[in-house]
């Protein structure tokens, strides 16, 4: 049993560096958790105060006698922040942070922000007393008074700040009548609404069967899987589903948290679920003004609000009484953060629900291999949606071999079948969208007239082009000369591939000159209101062709679309990451999925130099279960995720000497974990960013456990060696980028 708790005082975010000591006497033994509120005595003065317990201990960190002892425990403790504190815990524990890392991610407002308060002056008195003193005011002489009550003798109340400016009557005049018991200065908080949709037309799509049924039986199961996984085809009406569990929970008298996995996707999101749940939808993300971040967490820690709609941060909303979790497009990698803590949301989502005993909804066209391979292990809950909600038909697909493009003298980006198509949708005054693949960009280099990459023979993973004309393996440290002639075909057509929205657009423009065109990257959407103005310009019919990346394929919803056009689908596919078909065939789908989502029939152009590549046959098929089956006995020849678990260790240092020391005793503390296989240490992908050196270790385990473990060893072994003085470490899980 635990001897001593360390208590923070204030969970405001500036106090959140240090904590304090305290002994936890024997008659609260049992009762004191990590996230319990407590009294304690504080100062010289030993004034009581509450604080939170966000660690126990067996060992004193001074003197005992210098410690004193928990006071009690408040009878009625504040639940929302205890949870939160017990939240940041298993954050700590699982995903590799300080406690008070988690707790800044977990505890997100910084500070009180000042509150907007809208005043209102109303009569005190009756009308016949008004006018009583409105004749001895008139009679004296009082211009302003009069003035004033004579619009009070119209109007019931009076907005306070126009009385100040319109009216012209002064602080002081109104002080007076205040005073005086004429007026009352009525105050109220007001709320920032970052939601600048109004409540419209209603909302009250009837379910077809495939919905009804899926929402019926999450509704009902008392089974409780670790999560509820909802695998629809684009089209299929997934946001339908959510949105009839969301009712029926705030039926309950229950909150809702819905993560989407971009920015971009709220303009879109938001006005759909406006329409039916109105001014209870509020939204989260790092587009807000401090203010509007605050007010969206005081309301709902209020019950002002039941629906939170945003990305990975607004997992961390207090609500009081939570009770769904959905996660939408849940194959995302943005659910992944990438600052310590390396906390991944579905992850998060699950224990927060086991803690408030909260459903957990995913839903994607293209699940995680993860996720469906905990579905196939019965951890998950499975349902499939295998038709459009609208009856339609997926978009007809074609895939163009570059190769033969090139043997027919096109050394354009844009094929000729893809330009023919683009050409007949502009006749017929219908839309595009073009979407360029960069993710893993220029990682690798492949042959364009093979289309065969340079692939590590330990790791089957791409090999990166390093300074030295050398190709390196990030995994193992396995590197080779870049040899510019291909080893398959003998070709020189060896080489990255360069090719950015600017460059397409400006291409674009050149080859079809009446063209309205619109770029989507993060250059055009930098300013608050990017995302949405671009994206209402194309819905509004204001362009003809959409450009981007992957921000334009994730979820949106164009009926006069007929056309998408996916240039460059290899760059995902043979970036050096072991999950980098999963990312192509998720990626080639989700864009395959955003054309004839309306009344017109759709068609798909993908471009690529690797058309037998079983990736890009099941994207081109919609295929998803040939494409899990091709993948998953991948995963389990090479004993990666989700068959084994992964930690990545990272060391760095501005010493290089430390960083390889520190990370060669690393992986021989993990070696010696039982059930635990490791790869390196070797150079990590960017081995030196400002003078620090970098260097990675890889562990596979058994199961997450088994990592966890070996973590909490390295952490021992990085705390007793004077190695790691100068070195920073860093721990991700099932990492789905390496640095």
């Amino acid at each position: 049993m635990p001897r001593y708790a360390d208590v923070i005082i204030d969970i405001s975010h500036e106090q959140l560096d240090k904590s304090f000591q305290y002994i936890i006497p024997e008659g609260l033994k049992g009762q004191i958790d990590v996230g319990s509120e407590v009294s304690v005595p504080f100062g010289r003065s030993n004034r009581m105060i509450n604080g939170y317990v966000i660690g126990l201990s067996d060992v004193a960190q001074f003197d005992e006698s210098k410690l004193k002892a928990i006071e009690g425990v408040p009878p009625k403790g504040m639940a929302i922040e205890s949870r939160l504190i017990r939240l940041a815990a298993w954050i700590k524990e699982n995903c590799g942070s300080t406690m008070i890392q988690a707790l800044k991610t977990v505890l997100p407002v910084k500070k009180k922000i000042e509150e907007k308060v809208k005043k209102t002056i109303i009569p005190a008195v009756t009308k016949e007393e008004l006018i009583r003193y409105l004749e001895e005011f008139t009679a004296k002489k009082n211009v302003a008074r009069v003035r004033l009550l004579s619009e009070l003798m119209e109007e019931e109340s009076l907005d306070y700040d126009l009385v100040k400016t319109k009216l012209k009557i002064s602080p002081q005049t109104l002080k007076g009548l205040e005073e005086k018991g004429i007026i009352k200065v009525e105050s109220r908080i007001v709320r920032r609404n970052p939601v600048r949709e109004k409540q419209g037309e209603g909302y009250n799509l009837t379910l077809n069967a495939s919905q009804q049924a899926i929402a019926d039986d999450i509704s009902s199961d008392t089974e409780r899987p670790d999560a509820y996984l909802i695998h629809g085809i684009t089209g299929s009406g997934k946001t339908e589903v959510y949105m009839e569990l969301i009712d029926r929970t705030i039926e309950e008298g229950k909150q809702t948290i819905m993560l989407i996995p971009e920015i971009a996707l709220t303009y879109q999101t938001v006005k759909r679920f406006y329409k039916r749940f109105g001014d209870r939808v509020s939204i989260m993300n790092s587009r807000l003004s401090q203010g509007e971040r605050y007010d969206q967490f005081e309301k709902a820690k209020t019950g002002e609000t039941d629906i939170i709609i945003g990305p990975r941060s607004a997992l961390f909303t207090p609500f009081p009484n939570l009770g769904l979790i959905i996660i939408d497009e849940e194959h995302e990698s943005s659910y992944k953060s990438e600052t310590v803590p390396r906390y991944h949301a579905r992850d998060v989502a699950i224990a927060l629900g086991k803690m408030c005993d909260a459903k957990v909804v995913l839903g994607s066209a293209t699940p995680t291999v993860e996720s469906f391979y905990a579905a196939s292990k019965g951890r998950f809950k499975l349902y499939t949606m295998t038709e459009r909600a609208t009856g339609g038909e997926l978009a007809d697909t074609h895939v163009v071999d570059m190769r033969q493009e090139l043997r027919n003298g096109n050394k354009s980006i844009i094929s000729n079948k893809l330009r023919d198509l683009i050409t007949d949708r502009l006749d017929k005054k219908e839309q595009i969208m073009l979407f360029i693949n960069r993710r893993g960009y220029e990682s690798f280099v492949s042959c364009r007239a093979c289309g065969k990459a340079v692939k590590c023979p330990h790791c089957d993973v791409a090999l990166t082009e390093h300074g030295g004309g050398k190709l390196v393996c990030h995994y193992c440290g396995y590197e080779e000369p870049f040899d510019r002639t291909c080893k398959f075909c003998g070709s020189h057509y060896v080489a990255g591939f360069k090719a950015g929205t600017q460059k397409i657009e400006k291409l674009v423009k050149e080859q079809f000159p009446k063209a309205r065109v619109l770029r989507m990257d993060a250059d055009t959407t930098s300013a608050k209101d990017g995302h949405e103005k671009i994206l209402a310009a194309f819905a509004d019919k204001e362009a003809d062709i959409l450009i981007g990346t992957q921000m334009i394929v994730k979820g949106h919803d164009f009926s006069n679309v007929t056309l998408v056009g996916i240039l460059a689908a290899d760059l995902s596919l043979y970036a050096a990451n072991y999950m980098s078909g999963e990312r192509t065939f998720q990626l080639l789908t989700q864009a395959a999925g955003r054309a004839g989502r309306g009344l017109l029939s759709g068609e798909v152009v993908i471009q690529t130099y690797s058309p037998d590549n079983y990736a890009i046959i099941a994207a081109a098929n919609q295929d998803y279960e040939s494409f899990y089956d091709s993948e998953i006995m991948f995963r389990q020849l090479m004993e990666y995720p989700p068959v084994n678990s992964m930690l990545l260790i990272l060391i760095s240092s501005l010493d290089e000497d430390k960083a390889k020391k520190g990370a060669g005793l690393l992986a021989d503390t993990a070696a010696k974990s039982l059930g635990a296989k490791v790869i390196g240490p070797a150079d990590a992908p960017i081995s030196r960013v400002k003078d620090m050196y970098k260097q990675v270790v890889y562990v596979k385990g058994d199961n997450r456990q088994t990592l966890v473990d070996v973590k909490n060893y390295c952490e021992e072994t990085v705390k007793n060696s004077a190695v790691f003085a100068d070195c920073s470490i860093i721990y991700d899980f099932n990492p789905i980028s390496f640095f």
